[in-house]
């Protein structure tokens, strides 16, 4: 579905070459995407006949002074792990290290520390920004602050992101368990899976991958964000006591380990579509509409992160990302039919309160509606007017556009 043909590729090599990259993309008159440095799943960061300008080589990691370090765009998250991990420090990312650092650090960052850390965004200081008119501007809480609150949620409306600062945490060790599951009653597993995750102390967090079909099967990774072993082992015993289990391991890694890693070339293709939701609770409803969903073979997956802990500790207007209550984000994922996947994910997207934009692949102008509470939207529909009142960004969740 995000296969493109853009007329004209980009690359600048420094971040000083990024306001004539947009200089030259800006006179060709045509829709300009923002490429970071590495896979997207929400398909915005290609196009067919317009202009791609390309983050990839503004890719260094560089520690600035004590855990604060500096990080350019198209970095992928499993080099910055590993950069970081010999400074003793981390900061909290997907489940997939070929992800760019540019498209997660605008849009929020729902990661495997999550509970522990709160959101990518929420250990983002400052920032680096050429914006529509070409200028570069330094946003952060003293400088900008209007567009430092818009870059933390909802960024790429609002200019190019040139380098991130954010204050690391000093957690570069984990306890990562994998854990295997049979499940002859998805909605019941589901209620239950819920309840443990949400009594769990706030230093696990966890991604669940349910494959539906004649026999259901589900794959946990859960992390216990330090390197206190016996604390870990009674924090992961009710994971284990879930029923269905088939197979189960837990080890001490380095947290750059932890996301999975591929280094595979980014093509600009995604075959699969995504629906994304974010819940207060796996309760009943939820649990029994995702089990339909699954057996009736419209989706391949359903992933379900954790959030809560810290990340529900920032308040919601602090951050242009305002989902600050709900504890799971839902995904569901197909390579089959895109109007019955639509059709069976719609009484899912009933029972939940938001979205999560980089997660949503086959996006509609109301998706803004959702991801964005009516107060954070107008505000965000003023920082447009404000900082790009000729709408070059649109080829992104743009916020200016009404459903």
């Amino acid at each position: 579905m995000a296969t493109g043909s853009p007329a004209a590729v980009i690359r600048p090599r420094s971040a000083a070459e990024v306001p004539e990259a947009l200089a030259l993309a800006r006179a060709k008159d045509q829709p300009i995407a923002i490429r970071s440095g590495g896979h997207g799943i929400s398909s915005i960061s290609t196009n067919t006949g317009g202009v791609v300008i390309d983050l990839g080589a503004l890719n260094t990691v560089e520690r600035l002074h004590d855990q604060h370090v500096r990080i350019g765009p198209g970095a992928r998250w499993s080099g910055v792990a590993r950069a970081l991990y010999p400074m003793g420090l981390a900061i909290s990312s997907g489940d997939s290290g070929d992800v760019g650092v540019g498209g997660l650090a605008t849009t929020g960052g729902i990661g495997l520390m999550g509970r522990a850390h709160g959101l990518t965004i929420d250990h983002l200081t400052a920032a680096e920004v050429v914006t529509a008119d070409g200028c570069t501007v330094r946003a952060s809480r003293s400088d900008h602050p209007d567009l430092f609150w818009g870059l933390r949620g909802a960024g790429a409306n609002f200019g190019i992101v040139t380098s991130f600062e954010f204050r690391a945490a000093p957690t570069p060790s984990v306890v990562q368990a994998t854990v295997a599951y049979a499940l002859p009653d998805v909605a019941g597993f589901l209620q239950r899976w819920g309840h443990v995750l949400e009594t769990a102390p706030r230093e696990v967090s966890a991604f669940l991958y349910l494959i539906g079909g004649p026999t259901p099967f589900a794959q946990a990774t859960v992390v216990f964000a330090g390197d206190d072993t016996a604390a870990a082992a009674d924090a992961l015993e009710p994971f284990v006591r879930l029923p269905g289990v088939v197979r189960q391991r837990a080890q001490l890694v380095p947290y750059a380990s932890v996301p999975l890693t591929t280094n595979a070339t980014h093509t600009g293709q995604q075959a699969a579509v995504t629906h994304t939701g974010l819940a207060d609770h796996l309760d009943p409803d939820l649990a029994r509409a995702t089990a339909v969903l699954l057996r009736g073979g419209a989706a391949d997956m359903v992933q379900i992160r954790s959030a809560g802990g810290a990340i529900n500790d920032v308040p919601a207007d602090a951050t242009a990302y305002a989902h600050r209550h709900q504890n799971f984000s839902v995904t569901a994922v197909t390579t089959g039919d895109r109007a019955a996947f639509a059709d069976a994910w719609r009484p899912l997207r009933t029972l939940m309160d938001g979205i999560y934009l980089s997660f949503e692949s086959d996006h509609q102008a109301d998706d803004v509606l959702r991801a964005f509470p009516a107060a954070t939207l107008a505000r965000l529909r003023e920082l447009k007017l404000r900082w790009d009142p000729d709408r070059v960004f649109t080829q992104n969740f743009d916020v200016s556009l009404k459903a």
